[in-house]
């Protein structure tokens, strides 16, 4: 046990998904290490995050307090007629880091999933549906995470959606480098299943 507020510190990062004891410790002794003016802008950004963000009025993504719509509705050279549906805001970061939908978001809060009771009327999907049909889109992709929680709900959006507009889920199956021996019947099963010509 070190000085109290040096464990307070470590107890503080350690209840951060992904960090444990170790991990939290050596974050705590680096910021320790640094100038105070590095440890007042960690404390000013983590004050700012939570004070200085909301969701979009549109998707429900991260935007500024300043602003009723994110980066990505505000820009007109976007899709608007192709919505991409993720779980959280951090699925619309991860898929903007890369570049990789050049549409719209949907961001529903979570998934279906009866043993955490959360149910349809948990989720952002009313407005998805609203939306679809006040911009009559074109298609709507389910960028939902594998796993009976995520197709649950991927099929419920589709049962929904499926009479107004195409609805199509990303390809599944083996990643690159992936070798076939090592891989697991559902994901040889989805790889199979999704397919396609050279």
């Amino acid at each position: 046990m070190g000085p109290a507020p040096l464990e307070d510190l470590i107890m503080a990062f350690a209840k951060l998904p992904g960090i444990g004891r170790v991990t939290a410790q050596r974050l705590a002794l680096y910021v320790v290490k640094r100038p105070r003016d590095e440890a007042e802008q960690l404390a000013h950004a983590l004050v700012g995050v939570k004070d200085g963000i909301k969701k979009c009025s549109e998707c429900f993504n991260f935007t500024e307090l300043s602003s009723e719509l994110c980066a990505v509705c505000r820009d007109e050279r976007r899709d608007r007629l192709c919505i991409c549906v993720v779980e959280e805001a951090s699925d619309v970061l991860a898929l903007e880091a890369n570049q990789i939908h050049r549409g719209v978001f949907h961001v529903l809060g979570g998934v279906l999933s009866p043993l955490e009771g959360i149910s349809p009327d948990d989720l952002r999907i009313t407005e998805l549906v609203e939306r679809v049909q006040r911009e009559q889109t074109r298609e709507v992709i389910l960028a939902l995470n594998a796993g009976p929680e995520g197709d649950a709900t991927a099929n419920y959006l589709h049962q929904l959606l499926s009479a107004q507009t195409r609805v199509s889920r990303p390809a599944r199956g083996l990643p690159v480098g992936a070798d076939l021996d090592l891989a697991d019947r559902v994901t040889l099963t989805h790889a199979f299943a999704g397919r396609s010509p050279l």
